[in-house]
């Protein structure tokens, strides 16, 4: 083989291309794919094995690159494409969308004080059966046009209205998830400290009626009266030490808010639980406010029958709440199980069939 000295400053015949291909490939037959990227990617183009169709990539990062109109236009959308792709059965959607996008929202508590805290967001449409899918990213850029307001439920109507006009939807729904802080003092010691409460705020746009709904978990401590009867029993009439079983439950309260009414505050939803079971876990004590838990918690013995009964007793008593659900789960010290209870007021709760693990998301950690 003859060896040439570099000279580019003339045309390279075709020989002498021809034997620079040979040793390219001969090269490129015992080098890695490391060291061909390293040198050029397109050299594997020119092996032998290597189909006539086979493409080109650039493999540095354009950052320059300026997205025009035209090339915005030539973008493939296979989610907005034609009624021949769509998979499975020709049926409408019910709820389709994102879950669990993350921002800052501002919150007003009966203070007048904003507090900003981080929200998890969900956001659905229908979708008509004709239509293949929806551009997801849409529902968070609406919402993300009203994110820097102080929240309101005519905040949330706002963003529902911009996404399900943009996504042509005939129904949609957004729900806000959040943990809300509030000061709770103890019972007796004076100390104080910051409980957080889960709470989750919806408004549902459906057949062209909306409804706006909160979610609250209010954790407290339960007492079983049948227990307590019995411990009392064995010391009574044998002189025996006996406690009765209380533990950490949970209940979930959906109401249905009335926007004509005066507003429901986070602290006022709270207010209604903290009379209707008192026995609220608590965050800071001293062996005086432990002493009084005890003595608050056999004043305030609860079956889980009774939990649900009360709090339903509370919403019902409030002008601002109409349909409304109590779910409540003791989570039992006594029985490897859970007792649990569901009462509802009003149609927007009903439901025939529950998700079969509903009532593990009751479950609170500390």
């Amino acid at each position: 083989m003859n060896v040439h000295s570099t000279d580019f400053d003339r045309e390279p015949t075709r020989d002498e291309a021809k034997e620079a291909l040979a040793l390219l490939r001969k090269w490129a037959r015992e080098a890695d794919t490391a060291e061909i990227d390293t040198l050029d990617p397109a050299i594997a183009r020119l092996m032998p094995s290597a189909p006539e169709d086979y493409p080109f990539f650039t493999r540095e990062y354009a950052e320059d690159f300026n997205v025009d109109t035209a090339y915005k236009a030539s973008l493939p959308d296979l989610q907005n494409g034609p009624e021949s792709l769509i998979k499975g059965a020709h049926r409408a959607i019910q709820h389709v969308g994102i879950s669990n996008f993350r921002l800052p929202v501002q919150f007003r508590s009966t203070t007048g004080a904003p507090r900003t805290l981080e929200t998890s967001v969900t956001g659905t449409v229908s979708l008509d059966a004709d239509k293949k899918g929806i551009n997801m990213s849409r529902i968070m850029r609406s919402f993300y046009t009203h994110a820097e307001e102080e929240f309101s439920f005519e905040v949330i109507e706002a963003a529902l209205d911009d996404y399900k006009t943009d996504l042509e939807s005939f129904d949609a729904r957004i729900q806000m998830r959040l943990s809300y802080p509030m000061k709770i003092e103890s019972l007796r010691s004076g100390l104080s400290g910051w409980q957080y409460y889960d709470l989750a705020l919806e408004v549902v746009d459906k057949a062209g009626v909306r409804t706006r709904v909160l979610h609250l978990d209010y954790v407290y401590s339960s007492t079983c009266p049948c227990s307590l009867e019995l411990s009392e029993h064995a010391r009574r009439t044998r002189g025996q030490l006996a406690t009765p079983h209380s533990q950490r439950s949970v209940a979930r309260l959906s109401v249905v808010i009335d926007p004509s009414a005066d507003t429901l505050w986070f602290e006022d939803i709270v207010g209604l639980c903290r009379i209707a079971v008192p026995t609220e876990t608590q965050v800071m004590v001293k062996r005086e406010d432990e002493q009084a838990f005890a003595e608050l918690n056999a004043a305030n013995p609860i079956f889980v029958e009774d939990a649900a009964r009360l709090f339903a007793e509370q919403l019902q008593s409030d002008a601002r709440i109409g349909d409304f659900r109590v779910v409540a789960s003791h989570q039992e010290s006594l029985h490897s199980h859970d007792a649990v209870s569901i009462l509802t007021e009003g149609e927007t709760f009903e439901a025939t069939s529950l998700d079969p693990r509903f009532f593990e998301t009751l479950f609170h950690t500390g």
